[in-house]
């Protein structure tokens, strides 16, 4: 699974979040409203030929479906940036975020029952 730049990555978010649509579908879901139609038009054309959807012709428009998981490439993006900027270490990563105030106390700890419940 190949990553996939910042236009393609907000055009797949989109995409799943609408789930099988045409291109005016997945601009009007997307928060950046100011790309043009015929840039994200483009941007589904490489998603298909990268592989993340597909395609069905309905008259002249084509429909296009999301052939991969927002779960599977999220679990694979997030393993590539703890891989890449942490050490392969989730520790690592939530203690960046503890020291920069990204994550309070009280999220640690939800997120340790969390853990405990899971054993």
């Amino acid at each position: 699974m190949e990553k996939l730049s910042a236009s393609e990555e907000e055009a797949m978010i989109a995409i799943w979040k609408t789930g099988p649509g045409f291109v005016k579908d997945f601009l009007q879901a997307m928060e950046n409203t100011e790309i043009p139609y015929t840039t994200l038009a483009s941007v589904v054309k490489n998603l298909e030929k990268k592989g993340y959807v597909k395609s069905e012709k309905f008259a002249n428009a084509y429909r296009y479906s999301p052939i991969i998981k927002q779960a599977d490439y999220r679990k694979r993006y997030m393993k590539g940036v703890v891989s890449n900027f942490f050490q392969s270490s989730y520790k690592e990563l939530v203690t960046y975020f503890a020291r920069d105030k990204k994550i309070s106390a009280e999220e640690l700890k939800d997120i340790i029952k969390l853990i405990e419940k899971e054993k």
